[in-house]
């Protein structure tokens, strides 16, 4: 008597569920995303984009430091409201940052080293950019730009970061002030859906420059509307996350744990973002069903 398959059952079932989800668009979407972020191997694309801007944004933060001590040294109120404003999008983290930095940007020796650094990092994240969009998209290596096509986006793609840098810092400090008067609801909300927008439209704007005009343009829109779903939830979860679970943790973290917060915040950041984009390259080319076990 021979003896039975111990795996043949449990085959069985994952066919089945296959076959299942395939035949139901509200699961195969999601898979079909799942497999194509699984194809272009994410995570090591993520942990190469994180690698950049961790790099450039740490330096970007200590000239920023730098800068407004001295442009707005007679008024500390103001320049600690814009500080603030601009770590909004570091909620987690945006406290040890800001007591951190402080330390590091009083010499002209750590400010030139910043900008030096900045410079490289964000022309690299700029360049990891593109090869990561394109790769999502699956443009052929001879369509995808080339010098100095690809230095004059990557440029652009730094000009809508840091476009989305300097309005976050606004809009948050328009923010702070409206919320200390007696500003309306529905004020409150317009600044809610104008930071939202604005958001969305530099996330498109950065996904553009990214990719080869070969992508169409309208196929772009849904990655920036979930990019921008995703940043903007994780800031106000991470500050829920700072005001109820960190607040009294500061003393333990200490230096390595502002370094591994901010490099783990950013590779959030990543992942949420190419699963923006892989969902607009499922829509777009109609990846979907796919199997599981292809």
């Amino acid at each position: 008597m021979s003896s039975m398959d111990p795996l043949a059952w449990p085959r069985a079932v994952a066919r089945r569920l296959d076959r299942f989800q395939q035949r139901h668009a509200v699961l195969a979407f999601p898979v079909a995303v799942w497999r194509e972020l699984q194809k272009v191997k994410a995570g090591y694309l993520g942990a190469i984009l994180t690698f950049f801007a961790f790099i450039s944004l740490f330096p970007l933060l200590l000239i920023l430091t730098t800068v407004l001590g001295v442009v707005l040294r007679h008024y500390p109120g103001i320049q600690q409201r814009v500080l603030n404003s601009a770590l909004v999008d570091f909620p987690v983290i945006g406290d040890q940052l800001k007591n951190n930095i402080h330390g590091f940007a009083r010499n002209g020796v750590g400010l030139a080293l910043s900008i030096i650094t900045t410079a490289i990092g964000s022309l690299g994240l700029a360049n990891a950019a593109q090869y990561v969009m394109n790769m999502l998209w699956g443009v052929p290596e001879d369509r995808r730009p080339g010098f100095p096509m690809s230095w004059l986006r990557s440029f652009g793609i730094i000009a809508s970061m840091g476009l989305g840098v300097l309005s976050t810092t606004m809009l948050t400090a328009v923010g702070q002030w409206a919320s200390n008067r007696a500003f309306d609801m529905a004020s409150r909300i317009g600044l809610l859906a104008a930071s939202f927008v604005l958001t969305g439209l530099l996330f498109w704007l950065g996904l553009r420059m990214a990719t080869a005009a070969s992508v169409r343009t309208r196929d772009l829109f849904l990655g920036a509307l979930i990019a921008t779903v995703f940043w903007q939830g994780l800031q106000y979860l991470g500050g829920a996350i700072a005001a109820h679970q960190l607040r009294h943790s500061s003393a333990l973290y200490g230096v390595f744990g502002l370094v591994l917060g901010l490099v783990a915040w950013i590779y959030l950041l990543t992942r949420l973002t190419l699963i923006a984009v892989a969902t607009d390259v499922v829509r777009a080319h109609r990846a979907w069903p796919r199997s599981l076990f292809d």
